[in-house]
């Protein structure tokens, strides 16, 4: 299983929401390329970035910043947040990002995710944020009525590789991930690659996703708080079942 920690941008900070609440905002860093340097240095093979400004207002906040993730030698980086146009897309992948998240454009947008995902295949991710198991968009700040697990069976027919699925009720308590969730997931889903993210934030959750076999886990805050030692998690999810 894939680790990615997690770099959450805000007017150039590395910060933390709690349950997707741009209120409840935690500055862990002001240099986040040095962040990532540093999990790199720690074993990091992978990058998480999301551009939160970015994905409130639809633009491309942090460009600068994610332009100089991209550059780092040696990390699989897949970037999100407020990439709503092709030419987005084209850019960052030129910059060297290897997977574009898309997550509000995927439910606004249906004609243009399904063309972006026949155009660059698995170079898309499908973010999939859910609360009270609806998706919700704009930087989690806006809900939908559209049911979470629905939409990722569409996304599956629509030939997506893989799903970020966060539960947005466990991001960032520290309380543990919803495991039911994924499982479930992952009985639904057998053509998706599935990453996990919110709330992970011990090696049980870790072995419990490696174990049901899910793709990938994103860690934000367990590491920032020292709750959860990145080396550890790499070195577990890297042992077979």
């Amino acid at each position: 299983m894939e680790i990615f920690p997690a770099i959450d941008l805000s007017y150039g900070q590395v910060v933390r929401l709690k349950q997707g609440d741009y209120h409840q905002k935690q500055i862990y860093s002001s240099n986040p390329l040095e962040t990532a340097l540093n999990f790199q240095k720690h074993g990091a093979r992978n990058l998480h970035v999301v551009d939160l400004d970015g994905a409130k207002e639809g633009a491309a906040i942090c460009a600068d910043l994610i332009h100089a993730f991209c550059s780092i030698n040696g990390l699989f980086v897949e970037i999100g947040g407020g990439i709503r146009e092709e030419k987005q897309i084209v850019k960052y992948l030129e910059w060297g990002a290897d997977r574009i998240i898309l997550g509000t454009a995927a439910i606004n947008n249906p004609s243009f995710t399904k063309e972006m995902i026949r155009n660059f295949g698995s170079s898309i991710a499908i973010g999939v944020d859910a609360r009270d198991g609806y998706v919700a968009i704009q930087g989690w700040t806006k809900a939908t009525e559209v049911k979470a697990v629905s939409f990722c069976l569409a996304l599956q027919d629509a030939g997506v590789k893989t799903i970020i699925y966060t539960d947005i009720s466990k991001d960032g308590l520290l309380q543990g991930t919803n495991l039911d969730a994924y499982r479930d997931l992952r009985q639904r889903l057998p053509e998706v690659n599935i990453i996990a993210s919110g709330g992970i934030c011990s090696i049980k959750d870790l072995i419990a996703l490696r174990d049901m076999g899910i793709h990938g886990a994103i860690i934000g805050k367990a590491i920032y708080e020292n709750r959860l030692s990145l080396m550890d998690a790499i070195a577990i999810t890297a042992v077979e079942r």
